[in-house]
């Protein structure tokens, strides 16, 4: 039997298990990459393992979250982010140099290479053909110092894309018609491949909108073969000798196929406040609009700003809406000013941020109150904007141009009709992505060789091991979809605590209920409870850190997000999953004991487990876990576990 281009990679990769569903494999990482609000960690983390450089054929360290430096401590973040590249041997993307990946896109990303990231859009580059996966930061502190990373081995599925885009459609509309068919729980536990003759009529760029927002599904990664299209970006960033051809074997068995005919798509649109929430543009048609944004890692690159440029050209965006030019990274500003397009834009009325995450988190152009949004970024859940009843819709470019030249949601083929003489703007590729190349520090060009430590970055607290009885308080119970944003919000004025561990723990779910903190703190222990897809959204660890930190023991869910989950077993809280019998029966406030020696149960690879709640009623609760995951837990957490082997005697930070 053949293999998918998936198990290709993975196969030569592969350092421990068999690429099986459900087996629990170790993989080799060539790349990683972190940003500025998870990067301070990893390298706290990375000294607290005792390591001193970089064992990865390469690490890089972006700024793209906190550009606009609010205050002090997001500066001093940036100084220590830039000593701990210089110190470990890392190469250093400055502030304003791009999003983490649009910037590694254009320089890094290469087909047939493993790269693990501490954000979770990094399955970006999966449109070059690169095996990209998001993680917890500590798995990438782990993976840079030379262990390998550790995954479930995902169900493969095969999506094939026939026909080609008509007029007006895009690739986002290709991830948002998946979304609409399979919603934000559809690709937990798989990694999209995509194959078929419509592969070949998406450009490197389109198809990495697409593997981009495969994240939005909940899949551990997405990924296209290579091709002339492959090549042809490659060659347009001056690195053509990294090209490989990759293809899946002709024979290759896939666990599931979905088809998506192209020419059958139309311009969609994500309605609030979900990125499944999919409906046809012409559904949402006449809902006025007073924001628009062209930008983010999802459609901030050249080839999505240059359609908007297209379609304002000796036009007006109207009075009644603003609209927001967000790049993706500095070159793409620089090119598209260097051709006139920056003017072209500004004299329709169109401001420019810096290149930034930015908005994204709602850190700068907040909408206002009882307003609508249309961003052309890949996540629009409740509050993410920075404003907590926000009216955010997802859409293409285009889409968004037409709505900022019409002052509201319009269908741009009916707008093309209206106008008369508005053209698609179709796709254009620039003959080069040439730019101005100083923002990148290489290693070996390292401007500091020691670690830089403001007053507002800390340690990183460690736990106990687990403990033999676990009881405690219901501290809070949550519904479906809680967030790693409903966890530890992203807004600017949380965001500059990302290095000090006791101060952000103060903000820990205060989006669900601002009391949680201060009740944690006083409690001895406790739980909590959610419904389904628990912690999906970012790759942050602070959403298990922080409730570590406050005392919690464990969570009880109906399911978790893959991450999330990871990072749970990352820093010793127990991950119980619960059926939906237990979720309605327990109440916030209940007292939960865990019957079992829990210590004990969880080294013996004991999978159920006794919930007693309020000494009234029982139900189980289930750790599907594999042996490492137990020995983690039981150890307090990944950075006790790995300190203890090598204090053992084996060589950190290898966890296998």
């Amino acid at each position: 039997m053949g293999q998918t281009l998936t198990e290709k990679i993975l196969d030569d990769h592969l350092t421990e298990g068999e690429l099986e569903p459900g087996e629990e494999i170790g993989i080799e990482i060539d790349q990683v990459l972190t940003q500025d609000t998870t990067g301070t960690l990893v390298w706290l983390q990375f000294e607290a393992l005792g390591l001193d450089e970089v064992q990865t054929e390469l690490a890089a360290q972006y700024c793209d979250h906190q550009t606009y430096q609010f205050d002090f401590k997001n500066t001093d973040d940036h100084r220590f982010l830039r000593s701990a590249a210089g110190t470990f041997g890392a190469y250093f993307s400055r502030p304003g140099n791009g999003i983490c990946h649009n910037v590694h896109r254009e320089n890094f990303a290469a087909p047939g290479k493993t790269l693990l990231g501490s954000d979770s859009h990094t399955p970006t580059p999966g449109g070059l053909g690169q095996l990209a996966i998001g993680s917890g930061g500590l798995d990438v502190a782990v993976a840079m110092g030379g262990g390998s990373y550790y995954i479930e081995m995902p169900e493969i599925t095969e999506v094939r894309l026939e026909g080609e885009l008509p007029e007006w459609a895009t690739a986002k509309d290709v991830i948002l018609e998946m979304l609409r068919r399979l919603s934000v729980k559809g690709g937990v536990g798989k990694i999209f491949e995509y194959t078929g003759p419509g592969v070949e009529t998406l450009s490197a760029p389109e198809r990495m909108t697409i593997t981009n927002m495969g994240t939005e599904l909940g899949a551990t990664s997405s990924i296209f073969p290579t091709d002339e299209r492959t090549e042809e970006y490659l060659e347009k960033v001056g690195r053509a000798d990294e090209y490989r051809e990759l293809q899946p074997d002709d024979d290759a068995e896939y666990h599931d196929s979905i088809t998506i005919d192209l020419s059958d798509l139309e311009p969609l649109i994500a309605q609030p406040s979900m990125p499944d929430n999919v409906v046809p543009v012409s559904e949402a048609a006449g809902t006025d609009v007073e924001q628009v944004i062209v930008g983010s890692c999802t459609n901030g690159g050249y080839v999505d700003i240059l359609p908007a440029a297209k379609m304002l050209e000796g036009r007006s965006v109207d009075l009644s809406t603003e609209m927001i030019v967000a790049p993706g990274s500095k070159k793409s500003s620089e090119m598209l000013a260097r051709q006139g397009w920056t003017a072209e834009m500004m004299a329709a009325g169109v401001n420019f941020s810096e290149a930034t995450c930015g908005a994204c988190i709602g850190i700068g152009h907040v909408p206002g109150s009882d307003s609508v949004s249309l961003r052309t970024f890949n996540r629009n859940f409740e509050g993410r904007s920075g404003i907590e009843d926000d009216n955010v819709y997802l859409c293409s470019p285009e889409v968004a141009t037409a709505a900022a030249i019409k002052g509201e949601i319009v269908d741009p083929r009916d707008l093309a009709d209206e106008l008369g003489d508005l053209e698609a703007p179709g796709l254009e590729l620039p003959e080069a992505y040439e730019g101005a190349e100083n923002d990148i520090i290489e290693p070996d060009e390292a401007v500091d060789d020691e670690l830089i430590k403001g007053p507002n970055i800390g340690d990183v607290p460690l736990k106990d091991p687990l403990d033999a009885h676990l009881e405690g308080e219901t501290l809070l119970k949550m519904d479906d979809n809680i967030t790693t944003d409903h966890i530890i919000p992203a807004t600017q004025d949380i965001l500059m605590y990302r290095s000090n561990i006791p101060k952000l723990s103060e903000f820990t779910l205060s989006r669900v209920d601002d009391t949680f903190a201060e009740r944690a703190l006083e409690s001895d222990g406790g739980f909590l409870v959610a419904g389904e897809n628990y912690g999906q959204g970012s790759s942050r660890e602070h959403a298990a850190l922080c409730p570590m930190y406050l005392g919690v023991e464990g969570v009880l869910a109906q399911s978790f997000a893959r991450i999330h989950r990871a990072n749970l077993f990352n820093f010793g809280l127990l991950p119980l999953e619960i059926d939906e019998d237990t979720y309605e029966q327990i109440e916030q406030g209940d007292n939960i004991e865990i019957v079992d020696d829990v210590a004990e149960a969880v080294r013996s690879g004991q999978e159920e487990f006794t919930i007693r709640v309020n000494d009234d009623w029982e139900a189980t609760g289930i750790l599907e876990a594999s042996d490492r995951e137990r020995d983690i837990l039981a150890a307090g957490g990944k950075l006790s576990y790995v300190k203890q082997q090598h204090d053992d005697g084996a060589s950190a930070p290898a966890d296998d």
